[in-house]
């Protein structure tokens, strides 16, 4: 029953008076006035870049990642450098007190417009969004959350699932963006029901590892914006800082050559990326040789030696291979394939590979090396670091003007083609 009077309505939740009355009619698409989104543009710009170019209002965020990887820094960061921006952050596992330390290692805070609640209920959560009128809503965690309206414990599937609904249909309403913190499980996915990712905007993937300083911000599921973008990020003791050309730090500087070391041009949404691709071959101590893999997919690696031993004779099976993407990145582009045998033949046959070159091709089960997308950028991406020459797919010069670029453009059509150049 909708009460009158002094009792005031929240404007939140004025829109769904008479909701269930109210019937939608279908309408003609080209009929239907769109108007785009403003979004609201973060001072971070990895964080922008992942988002689909800033906070959408209304949407739902939902940022998931192990603990201790610094999703709540990240999130306290996040609400104490936006100065004009109204922000509620909501923590169910911190005290004031600690979130304060933190600011205050933060050292942003003094600027901000950052009101902090501690509190689970969810109930109680609106009735100080309804007080405070906040621009953005962070929660961390929905794991602590609970509502009277269901009678098992915080963190159960019914609770998570019940408490992100409330939170879709106060974002929806108020068209306010809610940033949701995620616990995850051994497996790495969001912990409670899968339906929670299907319900929010866009799903975010933090990643790395606690004991190495740089972090991956990934974009697992996106509805406003590319779901294959990624931020890079270093973990410092004021914070997390912003890693604006990842390409740098994820190739070693070394004084002279190493065998098993190649430089792949990736490119991770529409983000190009070098990064350093490591293997290393040895004689199997053991029976059954071993194959090991960091960041790239094993199944793939297995393909690849298959392919050097069936049409090329090297011989593998008897071998351990491990192989290590650098950074701490997961790779997925198979443009990278070429890096990956260069690297695995150049630490068999102990033959380092000139540090000014770099490879992007795919390998087919035939050897011959595919056509990859998005060709341009990759160069310009080794040209603006100084390599002298990049090995591309012969299929990709096809409309490529290589005269504008200052770095020297080499056609392979087949892996005999780079066996040749590199190794002779």
């Amino acid at each position: 029953m909708v009460s009158t009077g002094a009792s005031r309505v929240p404007e939140w939740r004025s829109t769904t008076v008479g909701s269930a009355k109210r019937q939608n009619k279908a309408a003609i698409i080209h009929e239907i006035v769109y108007s785009e989104e403003q979004r609201i543009i973060t001072p971070d710009k990895e964080l922008n870049r992942v988002l689909g170019g800033g906070i959408v209002p209304g949407s739902l965020v939902l940022i998931g990642g192990e603990p201790g990887i610094g999703k709540s820094t990240l999130m306290l960061q996040l609400a104490l450098s936006l100065p004009k921006t109204k922000v509620l952050y909501i923590s169910g596992e911190e005290s004031e007190q600690q979130i304060k330390m933190r600011a205050e290692r933060l050292s942003q805070q003094s600027r901000a417009e950052c009101y902090i609640l501690t509190e689970t209920s969810i109930q109680n959560i609106f009735k100080q969004a309804e007080a405070v009128r906040p621009d953005i809503v962070v929660i961390d965690s929905i794991q602590t959350l609970h509502s009277q309206q269901i009678e098992s414990a915080p963190g159960s599937v019914s609770q998570v699932r019940e408490c992100t609904a409330e939170l879709l249909r106060y974002a929806k309403e108020s068209n306010v963006p809610v940033f949701i913190v995620g616990h995850i499980t051994k497996d790495g996915s969001i912990a409670g029901p899968k339906v929670l990712e299907h319900m929010v905007d866009t799903v975010l993937q933090f990643e790395g590892d606690r004991h190495h300083v740089y972090r991956i911000l990934r974009a697992v599921k996106n509805r406003f914006g590319s779901s294959s973008e990624l931020g890079i990020y270093e973990m410092q003791g004021a914070g997390l800082r912003e890693v604006s050309n990842p390409s740098e730090i994820m190739i070693s500087q070394r004084d002279e050559p190493t065998s098993g070391v190649a430089i792949a041009t990736m490119l991770e949404g529409i983000r190009p990326l070098m990064i350093e691709v490591q293997a290393l071959v040895g004689n199997s101590a053991f029976g059954t040789p071993q194959r090991s893999s960091t960041g790239f997919d094993t199944k793939r690696l297995n393909m690849l030696l298959a392919v050097l031993e069936k049409r090329f004779g090297f011989r593998l099976s008897a071998q351990d291979v491990f192989l290590n993407i650098t950074g701490g990145l997961r790779v997925e582009d198979p443009a990278i394939d070429l890096a990956v045998i260069a690297a695995i033949i150049s630490s068999q046959q102990d033959i380092p590979l000139p540090s000014n070159i770099t490879l992007a091709g795919e390998v087919g089960l035939s050897g011959e090396i595919r056509a990859v997308n998005r060709i341009e950028q990759r160069i310009a991406e080794a040209e603006k670091l100084g390599f002298e020459g990049i090995f591309i797919p012969k299929h990709n010069t096809k409309g490529l003007d290589a005269k504008k670029y200052n770095i020297a453009i080499r056609p392979v059509g087949k892996l005999e083609d780079i066996f040749r150049a590199l190794f002779g």
